[in-house]
């Protein structure tokens, strides 16, 4: 009799771990943990790509120096800038990640204007090669940001449903991971001007 409730007691609890979804939610944080490194490896092939684009950029406008100043100020600042994977913990570093990249995205659509007003520079191979070598990764920054979001919504969603948010509040205590968010002023079209 002793023996029965001990493989009845036994199977339950087996019964429970198997649906308790600690193994789901490590392999959900892992997902968002190497999304992010995705996102921060498309900065990085832009960050690697600028100062090529830069120094084609002056060799046809030289008198454009303050454009190339605040796209290699905004580089700098991206650059100085060390994430750890601890990060996407922190909504506060991850806003001024955020913050620094739009700098460096709004320097660069500067940059583009510039190039734009030179007729040599828009025919040059070179240019027209780093041209759309950043219109690509420009692309792959927000694919790779798109797939952290979704990541970010499985994990979250992951920790707060039945029966793994017990398992969370019990035993792992992970907490919800911040996506990506439009920077401010992101709602209102630019205006170009020529």
């Amino acid at each position: 009799m002793r023996q029965g409730i001990q493989a009845v007691l036994a199977t339950l609890l087996l019964a429970l771990l198997s649906g308790c979804g600690y193994n789901t939610m490590q392999a959900n944080e892992e997902a968002v943990i190497a999304a992010w490194g995705n996102v921060e490896s498309a900065y990085q092939r832009r960050n690697d790509l600028i100062p090529n684009l830069v120094e084609v950029v002056k060799g046809y406008a030289k008198h454009e120096g303050d454009t190339l100043k605040a796209v290699t100020e905004a580089r700098a600042k991206v650059g100085s800038m060390q994430l750890t994977k601890d990060a996407i913990n922190d909504p506060a570093a991850l806003n001024k990640f955020q913050q620094n990249q739009g700098e460096l995205s709004s320097a660069l659509s500067r940059l583009m204007v510039v190039a734009e007003q030179y007729p040599d520079l828009k025919a040059n191979q070179n240019f027209l090669d780093l041209q759309k070598q950043l219109e690509g990764t420009e692309n792959r920054i927000n694919v790779a940001r798109e797939r952290y979001n979704k990541s970010v919504q499985l994990f979250n969603t992951s920790i707060r449903t039945f029966p793994n948010s017990m398992t969370n509040s019990l035993i792992l205590h992970l907490k919800r991971k911040e996506p990506f968010k439009a920077e401010d002023g992101a709602k209102t079209a630019p205006k170009i001007k020529f």
